[in-house]
């Protein structure tokens, strides 16, 4: 059993420093960084996208439905939000722009994207709060 949990343990602390290390809109390693990601605020529109499967879990609805909400409550108009079916829209540009493989939720104000994708499927069902407020603080950070 102390075994089990030195494996788990040991593997959890490499996934943390493997995301870490990775810039959250591109990834490209941290010390590449500046080049990637610029912090230069958006000079056009701020848009959020939901890429998804056609196939979707509870908590891949809730993501959607969770940020949508956030969006209109918070920005109205002024900030769209953009469902992207990976499955039947596979040549949608943005798909390949943003190099989207998966289920991912992007903001994206002008040059700069930010990948709420893990911060979005851990709370979206048990801390919508949690996300809406990492939501709003990405895009006040856009605006």
């Amino acid at each position: 059993m102390k075994k089990l949990v030195s494996i788990l343990s040991l593997l959890l602390v490499i996934g943390v420093a493997s995301v870490s290390a990775q810039c959250a809109g591109c990834k490209v390693p941290a010390a590449d960084k500046k080049a990637c990601c610029s912090s230069v605020k958006a000079n056009g529109a701020v848009k959020a996208y939901y890429f998804h499967a056609t196939r979707r879990c509870a908590t891949c609805q809730a993501v959607e439905k969770v940020t949508k909400e956030a969006i209109k409550d918070l920005y109205g108009n002024k900030v769209s939000f953009v469902s992207i079916n990976r499955d039947t829209e596979k040549e949608n540009p943005a798909i390949k722009k943003y190099k989207v493989n998966g289920q991912t939720l992007l903001i994206v104000g002008g040059d700069k994207v930010v990948n709420l994708t893990n911060a979005a499927f851990m709370n979206a069902r048990t801390r919508p709060e949690k996300l809406k407020s990492k939501i709003k603080s990405t895009i006040d950070s856009m605006l």
